[in-house]
C-alpha cells in the first residue's frame, strides 16, 4: 500500500511526467496525466501514440518504471484510452 494521499502522490507524479515528455514528444507523441486515484495513476498518451504498436512498453517500462523507482514501488500506471476520462472505474 503506498503510505500518501493521492493529492500528496500528484507534485512527484507529475514530476516524473515531465522527466519522461521530451522523449515521448520525440516520436512526435504526449503524455497528460488525467487522474490519481487510490495509488493508481492514470495517464493518457496522445498524438503519434495514439494506435501505437508500442504504446502499452511505453507506459509500463517508461512511465511506471520511472514512477516506481523514484516515488514508491507499489504504484501503479493505467493508460486511458481517447474518449474514456471519464470512466477511470471501468478501467482495469
Amino acid at each position: 500500500m503506498i503510505p500518501f494521499s493521492d493529492e500528496e502522490l500528484k507534485p512527484a507524479v507529475e514530476s516524473v511526467i515531465e522527466k519522461v515528455q521530451p522523449s515521448i514528444k520525440l516520436d512526435g507523441g504526449d503524455i497528460k496525466l488525467i487522474d490519481i486515484k487510490n495509488g493508481v495513476v492514470f495517464v493518457q498518451l496522445q498524438g503519434a501514440c495514439v494506435g501505437c504498436g508500442s504504446a502499452g512498453t511505453t507506459i509500463k517500462f517508461g512511465v511506471e518504471k520511472q514512477m516506481k523507482a523514484l516515488i514508491h514501488p507499489d504504484i501503479r500506471v493505467m493508460s486511458v484510452p481517447i474518449g474514456w476520462e471519464d470512466k477511470l472505474d471501468q478501467l482495469g
